[in-house]
């Protein structure tokens, strides 16, 4: 039983999410989430989500959740020495949700296996629609934090993602699944869930060329 003991590598996202429901489906269990969080911020990276709603996620998943606090300069090192923590919680394996991009593919092999932890992608060469078609089939509910927008305009900022939804986003030129950055989310409820995530908006933020969902 040991060997289906897994960390995830959790974005707060819907591809992660989907992924690790699978593996739960398949039987195997998560010893933690494992996140990177900007170095002197209270925000992940790539899908700024503050470390309060990280942690309500965390205790609604009835998940520990480790940190990976880090600049751009150490991610890979701070990563990897935090996967060795979840290695001492008993996890074998890294689960990543990438689904096609080969550079991604080999950042995740390389972190798991520079840790000595073996590694999976479920959702690897899955077609991108149709993977974010299960996720909304499976009954997970995501809302859209981020937009770069060069693809997407912050009109979109703050919808709960639905097939709908999917073929606006299409409209743009985007894709569906928001794999090249068009679009970031975050879950806030569905199966693995045992409470939604109450979302406290803002506004909304534009800079960088990105706009984000202010929430706290």
């Amino acid at each position: 039983m040991d060997s289906k003991k897994f960390v995830m590598s959790y974005s707060g996202g819907k591809d992660c999410m989907l992924a690790m429901h699978r593996k739960i489906k398949e039987g195997w269990t998560p010893v933690a989430l494992i996140t990177t969080v900007k170095k002197d911020s209270v925000n992940s990276w790539t899908h700024s989500i503050s470390k309060r709603l990280l942690n309500e996620a965390s205790k609604s998943l009835n998940i520990p959740i480790i940190y990976v606090e880090c600049e751009m300069k150490d991610y890979e090192a701070k990563f990897e020495e935090k996967l060795l923590e979840a290695k001492k919680m008993g996890a074998t394996t890294v689960i990543y949700g990438d689904i096609d991009i080969e550079l991604h593919k080999k950042w995740d092999v390389d972190r798991a296996t520079n840790a000595g932890l073996d590694y999976e992608l479920p959702l690897w060469q899955g077609d991108r629609e149709a993977i974010v078609h299960e996720f909304i089939d499976s009954g997970f509910k995501a809302v859209i934090k981020k937009v770069n927008l060069e693809n997407m305009s912050e009109d979109f900022l703050g919808k709960v993602l639905d097939k709908p939804l999917i073929e606006e986003i299409k409209k743009t030129g985007s894709d569906a699944c928001g794999e090249n950055g068009e679009y970031h989310t975050f879950v806030v409820d569905g199966p693995l869930f045992n409470t939604p995530i109450e979302l406290d908006v803002l506004g909304k933020t534009v800079s960088n060329g990105y706009g984000t969902l202010d929430v706290k």
